[in-house]
């Protein structure tokens, strides 16, 4: 998936909304959104409640809609799949509870910690690159997790957001996170993976 694929089919989806409730897009569509150049397969939009989800499905209803809205007890989600376009958009909430601030899709990480990018006439809140790389670390993808770190690298990133994401998603954190250059923490975070 293209950036162009991504902002073509965020816009089609808010143009959809007579009422656009509260949202954040996560996953590799958020880096991509941010600039990151990786693999993105999909389009997650995280909701807060239920009604977020239909209202989207709603929305989306002329669209083919492969998965009909369900809950999931498995990963606590109520959740739809519909291709928009020819493109994979996945709407949920995610309804398990943390303190952390450090996750990318649970608890108040993805309320707080997001930036405003825009798709044609609209603005679009996605989840920060700090929330992403833990994640991708956390899942040990580094065809994902190494553009993100070099983004960050070349960009800059909230070192304290960083380590609160680590810890939260369990994910080792570097001793001098905050106290060296960033190049010096990218490269310990290299090493974490694999």
């Amino acid at each position: 998936m293209r950036l162009t694929d991504v902002t073509s089919t965020m816009e089609t989806i808010l143009t959809a909304l007579p009422t656009v409730p509260p949202y954040r897009v996560g996953g590799t569509s958020a880096a991509l959104l941010q600039g990151v150049h990786l693999p993105a397969g999909d389009i997650d939009v995280l909701v807060a409640r239920r009604a977020d989800v239909d209202t989207f499905a709603a929305a989306l209803s002329p669209f083919p809609c492969p998965y009909p809205a369900a809950w999931l007890p498995e990963t606590a989600q109520y959740f739809t799949r519909y291709e928009v376009n020819g493109v994979i958009v996945e709407i949920s909430t995610v309804e398990r509870e943390t303190d952390s601030d450090g996750m990318e899709c649970i608890g108040r990480g993805p309320w707080q910690h997001c930036v405003q990018v825009t798709c044609g006439a609209h603005r679009v809140p996605v989840v920060r690159l700090e929330l992403r790389l833990a994640t991708e670390l956390a899942r040990d993808r580094p065809d994902r997790y190494e553009p993100i770190l070099g983004h960050l690298a070349a960009h800059g990133c909230d070192a304290a957001l960083l380590r609160r994401a680590l810890t939260a998603n369990g994910v080792p954190v570097p001793a001098a996170l905050g106290e060296l250059p960033l190049e010096q923490v990218f490269g310990g975070l290299r090493g974490l993976g694999g």
